[in-house]
């Protein structure tokens, strides 16, 4: 079965890999997702105000590894533009990020999709890789496995010129084409991969600083690659908008 991944080259140039599978697929050697549903709720999260309609048509294909969770799917008509702020609340603080939905329309569209139906709350980050060269939480799949994605996959928005420094928000993928789906990561130290990720936003020196605690607690049970579910557990409460 394939198994979303992303290969990166450690300072002692291990091949390292981040995996984002399908809901049923094989975990390989990292993944994670989350799933949920439902419309938001929250005063604070009036999803409807930022809608300022592209034009950028989206082609969301039906992933055959199924759905981890019961979700719609996106508009295929990207319905944001510019630049999107969002908080993920964790269990281990606030993340405020950026969305870039000129740059990455058709990623920011899904992504804001699924928050704005409850996808990612409750779900936990499986995977921390803090080696020099290779440090990033990966996050997203309802399983928490690395195995989870929401029926849909994403096409790709990876540019030739992208790069990974610390606060980079990615998407993982299977290593093949448009193959992305719920799952992504968060860079908090420079971290050295091809520009095979779709990078769709960044993430605040404050929420950099968070992670970087996350880090520096360590791996759980650190599998091959040296990567694993973090020690201090990261589970997503909610996503606000603005």
């Amino acid at each position: 079965m394939l198994t979303r991944t992303l290969p990166a080259a450690a300072a002692a140039a291990l091949l390292l890999t981040l995996s984002a599978c399908g809901s049923s697929g094989d975990s390989g050697d990292s993944g994670a997702a989350q799933e949920s549903k439902g419309p938001k709720s929250s005063e604070s999260s009036d999803w409807k105000s930022i809608v300022k309609a592209g034009s950028t048509e989206c082609d969301y294909a039906e992933d055959p590894m199924g759905a981890s969770k019961e979700v719609d799917q996106p508009q295929k008509t990207a319905q944001y533009t510019g630049k999107v702020a969002a908080t993920i609340n964790t269990s281990v603080g606030p993340l405020a990020i950026t969305l870039d939905a000129d740059k990455a329309p058709c990623t920011v569209n899904s992504f804001l999709s699924l928050a704005s139906q409850d996808y990612y709350d409750g779900t936990s980050c499986h995977r921390l890789g803090n080696n020099p060269g290779f440090a990033l939480l990966q996050c997203g799949d309802p399983t928490g496995q690395g195995t989870g994605g929401p029926g849909y996959t994403i096409p790709d928005e990876f540019k030739d010129g992208d790069t990974f420094p610390a606060g980079t928000l990615a998407m993982a993928n299977t290593g093949q084409p448009n193959s992305g789906g719920s799952q992504f990561f968060m860079v908090f130290g420079d971290t050295q991969l091809p520009p095979a990720y779709t990078v769709f936003g960044t993430l605040d020196e404050a929420g950099i600083k968070t992670l970087q605690k996350v880090g520096e607690a360590g791996v759980a049970e650190a599998g091959a690659d040296g990567t694993g579910a973090p020690k201090t557990p990261v589970e997503f409460e909610t996503i606000t908008v603005g």
